[in-house]
């Protein structure tokens, strides 16, 4: 075995003067330098946001710029916190690579959080002082309660269990069938995940169109049941039913979602122990039940919250199909109704932190899940 030779390392510089000199200086120039990029990067989209060049000009502008900026930002950051001593290298890297996500999440979550707070204090202008006024009538309105029935029972209990059981359905059984059969329903499945909320909407609206009976019928389920004798119905008036026909909208987006998720960890469980569970008599339920739940216990957990905080958050199909009436009234349209109809930023501010609170213990245990699953695999 041939001794391996330590290559010797120069020491680095003692004493004040030297101190002053290296590290102190190479310090001041790693804050100074990225400081004064950035703010020549903020000009330069000052300057992109007021010209009055086109705007797909303009667009493509920011983008190659503010793609090429950041790049060049972190690379010259890094070049900086290279040229430090091992000590100050370690303590700064965090801060380089960290530092911008925390100051934007600072900037534009953390702060509006505490300004809405603040609003959420005073009345309709923000000028009078009114204390948890605009909190009692975000618990007390009839509009609000109405709300959160429909926030709560109708979006997140029948909406995330039907779109999470229709996902796992859909899952367990397209891994039973050809390769080629299963990529194309999958692939026809998850393809209403590209449509936004309100084109969504604008494609159910002519499912559930109304016209009286008689007239020509628009809508596909008034086509279908007009045309084998029945009345045609409005269901979007149909009262608490109308809630549910919404809810099929964000079930038809969500399915290929949780489908897509939910079938990768199924396809992740070792084939060797289904066959064991095969060969002990087990049937093809009780291998379900036994064998594929518990193993993907993690993801499906992961699935569910996540369109947990998608129900909870749910506005665009509302707005889109029914502006909120007939029954159908959530939590973020009432924000919105208060926020830009009736001007009252008190009320809007408080109903946005209570939608807040609301979220946050999802998300802190969607948080607490996904770092499960990355210690999992470590």
């Amino acid at each position: 075995m041939r001794p391996t030779r330590e290559i010797s390392r120069s020491p680095e510089p003692s004493g004040i003067g030297a101190f002053l000199s290296t590290t102190l200086g190479r310090l001041l120039v790693s804050i100074f330098v990225p400081a004064i990029t950035f703010l020549v990067l903020y000009q330069v989209f000052i300057f992109l946001r007021d010209t009055q060049i086109p705007q797909w000009i303009t667009a493509i502008i920011a983008i190659l710029w503010g793609v090429g900026g950041v790049l060049a930002l972190f690379t010259l950051s890094n070049y900086l916190i290279e040229q430090l001593g091992p000590t100050w290298r370690r303590r700064l890297i965090p801060f380089v690579f960290v530092g911008p996500a925390l100051a934007i999440l600072t900037w534009y979550l953390v702060l509006p959080t505490i300004r809405s707070f603040i609003a959420s204090l005073y009345d309709a202008r923000g000028i009078n002082f009114v204390g948890l006024d605009n909190y009692i009538y975000a618990f007390t309105s009839q509009e609000m309660l109405q709300s959160y029935r429909n926030n709560f029972l109708f979006w997140m209990i029948f909406g995330t269990g039907m779109s999470v059981g229709f996902g796992l359905l859909i899952a367990v059984l397209v891994d039973r069938t050809h390769p080629v059969f299963e990529t194309v329903c999958k692939a026809l499945i998850f393809m209403p995940m590209v449509i936004s909320g309100v084109g969504a909407s604008v494609i159910w609206k002519f499912i559930y169109e109304y016209r009286p009976t008689g007239s020509t019928q628009i809508g596909l389920l008034n086509g279908i049941i007009t045309a084998l004798g029945f009345e045609s119905q409005g269901w979007l008036l149909m009262q608490p039913w109308n809630n549910l026909f919404l809810v099929i909208i964000m079930v038809w987006l969500q399915t290929g979602y949780s489908m897509v998720i939910l079938s990768a960890a199924i396809k992740g469980i070792p084939s060797d122990l289904l066959e064991a569970g095969r060969i002990d008599g087990a049937n093809e339920f009780q291998i379900f039940r036994s064998i594929i739940l518990p193993s993907i216990q993690g993801t499906l957990i992961t699935v569910t919250t996540t369109i947990i905080l998608f129900t909870l958050k749910i506005f665009d199909i509302v707005q889109s199909m029914t502006g909120g009436n007939f029954g159908t009234q959530v939590i973020a349209n009432v924000q919105f109704v208060q926020l830009f109809r009736q001007v009252n930023n008190g009320r809007a501010a408080a109903i946005a932190i209570i939608l807040l609170l609301a979220v946050l213990p999802v998300m802190y245990y969607n948080l607490r899940q996904f770092n499960k699953q990355t210690e999992a695999f470590r």
